[in-house]
């Protein structure tokens, strides 16, 4: 048999090896319930690796189904019904890298669960805990023992400066993204002593019964410029000026600058340009609807 011969017959044997080791999608223990709650999967080579859920439904046994599923590398749950003693089911995901929020019960103590999750490197946390007296923020400090983590979003949340005091302890982080909650302008200067590279900020929510001052303003730019190690600083929903923003010339690894839904005249604009001609600066013209709808009557600025 010549060589060009022996190589159709190899082809076929390792594409029938292949297929004994890769199960199939229904041999994946729970999948059929998963469907059945409207989830979204997601396997690579018959592995379930991906997770995307509402929890509105899910009984304590769901939570165990899903805590049991440890070749999860991801996963996403929106609904407000999640409790302290889900997070706990949960538990199993030791492969867990990516972690997405959206509602929950969650009280401060219940973010120690999150503990188990060692290699978690993401944690997006949407509109947590909104109105559950037992969150103050507080809780985020349990994040403390998460060695991997690197990027944090925190947005959303009827919870303020005591939040920022505890993203402050998390010394393991390089991105922050935070807004819509009720911090006031000094809970920035908690960050300060964050090696972080990327900081995202947005407006506080207006307070429904009092006034809530603005949280992000050109002043608020000068703690942020305090911040050495930022290499990419976005800002949304605020009122600026050059003489703010030029302030970010003293940081020395800035790459990008990004600007959305920010009232600055375009001469600023031009200026800071000319100022941080090393810098990426991507702005684009507040328009009159926006301004109206979401600075004024939206964020009371």
């Amino acid at each position: 048999m010549n060589p060009r011969a022996k190589s159709c017959f190899v082809i076929p044997i390792l594409a029938a090896c292949f297929l004994v080791w890769v199960p199939a999608a229904a041999e994946v223990p729970g999948l059929k319930r998963l469907e059945e709650l409207g989830a979204t999967v997601k396997q690579s080579g018959g592995v379930l690796i991906d997770l995307r859920i509402d929890c509105t439904d899910l009984t304590d046994a769901d939570y165990k189904l899903i805590g049991g599923l440890t070749t999860l590398k991801s996963i996403s749950i929106s609904g407000k019904p999640m409790m302290d003693r889900h997070l706990a089911l949960l538990s199993g995901l030791s492969q867990l890298e990516t972690f997405q929020i959206n509602g929950t019960q969650l009280t401060d103590d219940g973010y120690r669960h999150f503990a188990a999750f060692e290699k978690l490197r993401r944690l997006s946390l949407f509109h947590p805990s909104r109105d559950v007296k037992e969150f103050t923020g507080k809780g985020l400090a349990h994040l403390k023992p998460l060695a991997n983590l690197r990027r944090l979003t925190f947005a959303g949340a009827t919870a303020g400066d005591e939040a920022f005091k505890a993203v402050g302890k998390l010394t393991q982080l390089e991105e922050f993204s935070q807004w819509h909650n009720w911090e006031s302008p000094d809970a920035i200067k908690q960050l300060v002593d964050l090696r972080l590279k990327k900081l995202k900020m947005g407006q506080r929510l207006p307070s429904r019964s009092s006034e809530r001052l603005v949280s992000l303003n050109d002043n608020t730019l000068d703690t942020i410029a305090k911040m050495k190690s930022l290499e990419s600083v976005d800002l949304q929903e605020a009122r600026l000026t050059y003489t703010g923003l030029q302030q970010l010339k003293k940081l020395k690894h800035l790459t990008t600058v990004k600007l959305k839904w920010v009232d600055v005249s375009d001469a600023d604009i031009a200026k800071l340009r000319h100022e941080l001609s090393d810098v990426s600066i991507e702005w684009e013209p507040l328009s009159d609807q926006d301004e109206q709808s979401l600075l004024v009557k939206k964020l009371k600025l």
